[in-house]
């Protein structure tokens, strides 16, 4: 992206553009540091003015991202960020509008607004970091934290079935769903780009790595001795293969099987499709070790209108219909109330 400086030059978009000189806060080693690094990378590649960038999030370690980001933003408050989003993309339809949450703000007391988000299909893309632990309050269990994770809050292991992400956010009828992580440095960018590219509510799960309070709790994914048996890199259109293409994917009644692909056949693998029924992406959300690989792109991606655009479209009617309101009138109302 280019953009014209005061002299009138082209001047290119790059990553210390978006910059800034606020001192990074996170504890060396996290996961969020690579997240940041692409998300500066890929933003000027995204044809957007800076000054049409806005970057919204709620409470938590990875809601720290504004200030570390040399565009405009809100550091907002627990769980609501989904919903000041909706408010400025509702009103600032031009903008690439940007959240940031962690599986706490997220899903715990942030739930609710998520959920909405995804069902109305706001032009967003929200980015949601998963480490599965509080890190912030230092090292709480969180809504995705696995049964029996021994904590400061669970001394004698977790009871709760934890939340996945992505299949709360298929639930909600999300049109663009991706899983990626923090050590997946090239998937990570092209997801995001993707995720730009979506017009609606983009979801992206993104396995971050907290190396304080939950350190390698994805590296049987990320581990360069590890990720070859678990990692299910998908595709659109291209077969469900992984551990350099020796194991496959296929369904049985629906259910997800591992098969040796020289005993059954590249072809009888079953193929990636997007666009499939919303069934097939669930079971692909679902599977986890030690049973599955770990599916990571993008599952699902369907075209449906947006929220913010078919919003819009109303005003724009009513407006031809009526002309432009007055704030006055709108403050008085047809029938005031007159106390004496």
């Amino acid at each position: 992206m280019s953009v014209q400086s005061e002299s009138g030059t082209a001047k290119k978009l790059t990553r210390k553009d978006f910059k800034t000189d606020q001192d990074v806060r996170w504890c060396p080693g996290c996961g969020d540091y690579a997240i940041l690094a692409q998300v500066q990378k890929v933003m000027p590649e995204l044809g957007v003015k800076k000054e049409n960038f806005a970057v919204i999030s709620g409470i938590g370690c990875s809601s720290r991202f504004p200030y570390y980001m040399n565009t405009y933003g809100f550091h907002t408050i627990h769980g609501r960020a989904p919903a000041f989003a909706t408010g400025l993309k509702s009103t600032r339809p031009e903008l690439s509008v940007w959240v940031i949450s962690g599986d706490g703000d997220g899903l715990s007391i942030g739930g609710n607004h998520l959920i909405h988000a995804l069902r109305r299909n706001i032009d967003i893309n929200i980015l949601l970091f998963n480490n599965q632990i509080y890190g912030l309050t230092k090292g709480q269990y969180s809504p995705t934290s696995e049964v029996g994770k021994r904590t400061k809050s669970t001394p004698m292991g977790s009871i709760d079935e934890p939340f996945r992400p992505l299949s709360v956010a298929l639930g909600a009828e999300a049109t663009f769903a991706a899983r990626t992580a923090d050590r997946e440095q090239k998937h990570l960018a092209a997801t995001l780009k993707a995720a730009y590219e979506h017009k609606g509510t983009s979801f992206v799960e993104i396995f971050q790595n907290c190396n304080i309070f939950n350190d390698g709790a994805f590296f049987h994914v990320t581990e360069k001795a590890t990720k070859k048996a678990n990692q299910l890199v998908i595709e659109h259109g291209k077969p469900l293969t992984f551990n350099d293409g020796e194991q496959g994917i296929v369904f049985e009644n629906f259910e997800p099987k591992v098969v040796n692909v020289a005993d059954v056949g590249l072809d009888n693998i079953h193929i990636h499709d997007e666009k499939a029924s919303s069934s097939y992406h669930l079971a692909l959300a679902r599977m986890r070790a030690p049973e599955f690989p770990t599916a990571l792109g993008i599952l699902r991606r369907v075209e449906r209108p947006s929220y913010d655009e078919m919003l819009n479209a109303q005003v724009e009617v009513d407006r031809e219909r009526r002309g432009r309101g007055q704030l006055k009138a709108l403050i008085e109302g047809p029938e005031p109330w007159v106390v004496s």
